[in-house]
């Protein structure tokens, strides 16, 4: 059986964004449009899977963005029109409006119907592993992150956030285990921000998670791309299996100052379960994306660019939403995207 697995990097939402969402004329926030040229990945792959640098803490608290952001409740719905199946919400950004805001964002994603995990009301919840059937395919989803900005989790309720412990990581995996998944699927916050290679740590905990059963390792965090790699390990009981690393995706939307914030990509896996039940990852492919801001407009001004294919429209005279600037800028940046993802691996 084989299916397809597409991974996002971290949806933030900065101020400047919500308020170009923003229609007066309701008083309600739509991000659609954001979306409207890389949809089409999105919904056609088997499972989406997205990260969250934000939270619904809900209207009556005000809409703010760094250092402690809260965002319309609308970017969830966004989200899961096109096509997103799980969020991952173990970041640290997760406790910017305490245990309350987190609950709240649970809620928001609970209403419409959208799985995630890394975040928990209560500590039952936190018990539960996340899987999910793909094509009769059974994937356990895990998540953590370093930390979450210094906020403490609160005394009581220290089931709210998964951090990054090495003991609690082993158990969640047996858990899986446990429930006979085909593979497991490790959603990381981890990381050093705007750096474009991994640190030791992340090199260390990426082995610690194969050596332990994860077959999948989606990073995120660090605002910036960063390397992916995938090999065969060698397990202790001897046997071999495909495992698989992508260390950062970059920031899926944002509006940071520095280009390199604003160049990401769409990551495909193409995944078999083979006769014998082992896993082996086929493929694996990415869309150059950009987070692209038309000041020349003066609403609906961002929008995530599929890179390839905005710079052969322009070449064919098909597109006339850039200019010139933007189109040097474009191949410029799909270099520097290219030059940290490397090539497509078979």
């Amino acid at each position: 059986m084989t299916f397809t697995l597409t991974s996002l990097g971290d949806t933030l939402c900065h101020n400047t964004q919500y308020w170009d969402a923003y229609n007066s004329k309701t008083d309600e926030y739509d991000f659609s449009y954001v979306y409207e040229d890389i949809k089409n990945y999105t919904l056609s792959s088997d499972i989406t899977i997205g990260s969250l640098e934000t939270t619904f803490a809900g209207k009556e608290k005000g809409y703010s963005n760094y250092p402690t952001f809260n965002t319309p409740d609308s970017l969830a719905t966004a989200l899961k029109d096109i096509g997103v199946d799980v969020v991952s919400l173990a970041g640290n950004h997760a406790l910017d409006y305490g245990y309350t805001g987190l609950c709240r964002t649970i809620d928001v994603f609970n209403n419409i119907g959208l799985s995630h995990l890394g975040t928990y009301k209560t500590a039952e919840d936190q018990e539960k592993i996340l899987i999910k059937d793909v094509k009769g395919v059974k994937i356990a989803f895990i998540n953590y992150t370093y930390g979450t900005n210094g906020i403490p989790l609160p005394s009581g309720k220290e089931f709210c956030v998964n951090l990054i412990d090495k003991d609690f990581i082993k158990k969640q995996i047996n858990q899986a285990k446990e429930q006979n998944v085909d593979m497991i699927v490790a959603c990381m916050h981890w990381g050093t921000e705007y750096r474009t290679t991994a640190n030791s740590e992340q090199k260390y905990l990426a082995n610690f998670l194969f050596e332990n059963g994860v077959d999948v390792i989606l990073g995120n965090h660090p605002h910036v791309l960063e390397p992916m790699e995938k090999k065969t390990i060698t397990l202790q009981d001897g046997t071999t299996k495909d495992v698989f690393v992508v260390y950062a995706l970059g920031n899926f939307t944002a509006d940071q100052r520095d280009e390199i914030t604003r160049d990401s990509a769409i990551l495909n896996l193409t995944i078999t379960k083979n006769s014998d039940g082992k896993i082996s990852i086929d493929k694996v492919n990415y869309v150059p994306i950009y987070m692209y801001k038309n000041t020349n407009v003066s609403t609906h001004k961002f929008k995530i660019l599929d890179i390839e294919k905005t710079i052969k429209d322009y070449e064919e005279g098909k597109n006339t939403s850039i200019n010139s600037t933007v189109y040097n800028n474009l191949k410029k940046q799909l270099e520097k995207i290219k030059s940290i993802l490397g090539d497509e691996l078979n």
